[in-house]
């Protein structure tokens, strides 16, 4: 086992779902602008009254209207338990899903909510189907070879000039520092150089491109030791750059004073973003009525 999944390190771990192109819908001309957004979605179900965050018909609605009034082209989301699970927000007439093809470990009970069980958390995509794209293989590396982490989901739009986008929901329990003896930060920093690996790949290929979702990590703290060791410029496509810079600030929750959920980009992506562009969702309702306990962040880019 361990050699199988150093192999699949060494070769970046390009493995899972197989490539396929989808078109725009017949007719659709593709916008000049796209904006790409990351949404934790917090313990999506498929079933009402299930898992961690028990839902009623009522909040998928909601859910579904706050997916509209994003106004995104493109989401990278987490936490969610299946496509069904998905098409309960991205309904399938307006959006294409694209997750990750890995069996979860699952399992386990929810904090405050006896009789609850923790259901399975993929990452994925939800596509307008005026956008064309072609769906890469999952970064399986990215998993460590362990069932309980995320594979990422790799999609390449195709636009006039084309843009791939990397989904991704890194080990949590990190957020800053890296203390000697933290389980979970040995974790996080594990993936660091198997996600360095897939941008430096998309770096030397020239290709426009950006890391999405939800990093359990606070990177715009002064001196990041993550950000340092994934930002090294080399090679020079892969200078980072982070959507909104690195003074903006949450709004989400009075108690969260910076961000862990960003769109990173790459040098020529950055240079397609539209200024001023990046925004923070934050639902227009009070804190405690949000629909997830994450608010989704998105920015526009240029199509070509």
């Amino acid at each position: 086992m361990a050699f199988a999944v150093a192999l699949t390190a060494m070769l970046g771990g390009c493995t899972g779902a197989a490539s396929g192109s989808r078109d725009a819908e017949r007719g659709a001309a593709v916008p000049a602008e796209l904006r790409i957004a990351s949404w934790n979605l917090e313990h999506l179900a498929e079933a009402e009254g299930e898992g961690c965050r028990p839902r009623t018909e009522a909040d998928y609605a909601e859910l579904r209207r706050h997916a509209q009034v994003l106004g995104a082209d493109v989401i990278a989301f987490q936490e969610v338990e299946n496509e069904a699970a998905a098409r309960r927000v991205f309904p399938d007439g307006e959006w294409r899903v694209e997750m990750e093809e890995r069996v979860d470990g699952g399992g386990g009970g929810c904090r405050g909510l006896p009789g609850k069980t923790l259901h399975d958390q993929r990452v994925g995509f939800a596509i307008r189907r005026t956008v064309p794209y072609t769906r890469n293989p999952d970064h399986v590396a990215l998993g460590l070879g362990n069932r309980g982490l995320r594979n990422g989901v790799d999609v390449t739009l195709n636009t006039p000039e084309p843009v791939r986008l990397l989904a991704v929901h890194l080990k949590s329990g990190c957020n800053s520092g890296r203390a000697p003896t933290d389980r979970d930060c040995d974790t996080l920093f594990a993936q660091v150089p198997v996600l360095e690996r897939w941008v430096d790949a998309r770096a030397a290929e020239r290709v426009p491109f950006a890391v999405l979702g939800d990093w359990n990590r606070r990177l715009i703290g002064r001196g990041d030791a993550m950000w340092a060791e994934l930002d090294d410029g080399e090679p020079a496509e892969a200078d980072l750059e982070l959507a909104g810079g690195t003074d903006s600030r949450p709004k989400c929750k009075q108690r969260y004073r910076e961000f862990i959920d960003f769109v990173v980009l790459s040098r020529t992506a950055a240079a397609r973003a539209v200024p001023g562009s990046f925004a923070e969702y934050t639902y227009g309702i009070p804190e405690e009525q949000h629909p997830s306990d994450h608010c989704p962040v998105s920015v526009a880019v240029r199509s070509g």
